[in-house]
């Protein structure tokens, strides 16, 4: 295929992805922002009054950084495995498997549909945030990379997961078992300074610790973690997965249920 047949089937599935997140808002858009308004009352007004200063700062303006993050790790997810495993389930992506459109078009057309969603929540939480603290940008060029490049490899993960997936229940799995638990503990809600050295060793495990602490290095200019050393991992684990991803892709075996 041409550039330009390539660019309109990259187009054609990006719209339908955009199309589908705005026509079921409600369902795309609002509860996560529900979700995180209720975390900014109750930790950030309640219980932040309680804590003080953490990281230098209110505590409300520490937690910010962590929960817009944690709204496009879970929706950027999200989107992508429900969207191509229904796509799977309904075995409409086998026409486009046996179409001669590029499989890196189809890829980047589902990943941008996540990157879209995981973006547009990003910014109407940041809005939200704004009406219960101030919020700046000390490092704008690690505040885009941080959440660009976290929206892009969850996609991805979102990918993966529904190529391996075999049923609703199997796409659930990843989120309740895995992403969730990693990103409480993911240093959203606390410094690492506050842990033990021990629990320090063991929180550095943890990918999300480095993505939650460069975004919040980006937005405040703190952070737990050395942040060259955080983008540089964002930056491996994508090129990884979009490797991975595509050659699942590409294999067709596990796409067709």
């Amino acid at each position: 295929m041409s550039w330009s047949k390539k660019w309109i089937a990259f187009r054609t599935i990006l719209l339908k992805e955009i199309r589908r997140i705005l026509r079921i808002w409600p369902q795309t858009l609002l509860p996560p922002v529900i979700t995180m308004t209720l975390y900014f009352v109750i930790f950030g007004r309640m219980i932040g009054d309680r804590v003080g200063e953490m990281g230098g700062v209110p505590y409300m303006q520490f937690i910010v950084p962590g929960l817009i993050m944690m709204a496009v790790i879970t929706n950027s997810y999200s989107n992508v495995v429900s969207s191509f495993f229904s796509a799977k389930f309904t075995a409409s992506i086998e026409e486009l498997l046996v179409s001669p459109v590029s499989k890196h078009a189809i890829l980047m057309g589902y990943i941008s549909g996540g990157i879209f969603r995981g973006l547009t929540i990003a910014i109407i939480v940041s809005i939200v945030a704004l009406f219960f603290t101030d919020l700046g940008i000390e490092h704008l060029f690690v505040t885009i990379f941080t959440v660009l490049g976290t929206s892009i490899l969850f996609s991805l993960g979102g990918f993966i997961n529904a190529v391996f997936a075999r049923s609703f229940d199997d796409i659930s799995i990843i989120p309740s078992f895995v992403l969730t638990p990693l990103t409480f503990l993911g240093g959203v809600f606390y410094s690492m300074e506050d842990l033990s050295e021990f629990w320090q060793n063991v929180s550095l495990l943890n990918p999300i610790v480095y993505m939650v602490n460069s975004f919040r290095y980006g937005i405040l200019g703190y952070s737990d973690v050395n942040v060259f050393y955080s983008m540089a991992a964002i930056f491996a684990f994508c090129i990884v997965f979009y490797f991975l991803a595509y050659r699942l892709l590409s294999d067709g075996s596990r796409v067709r249920l």
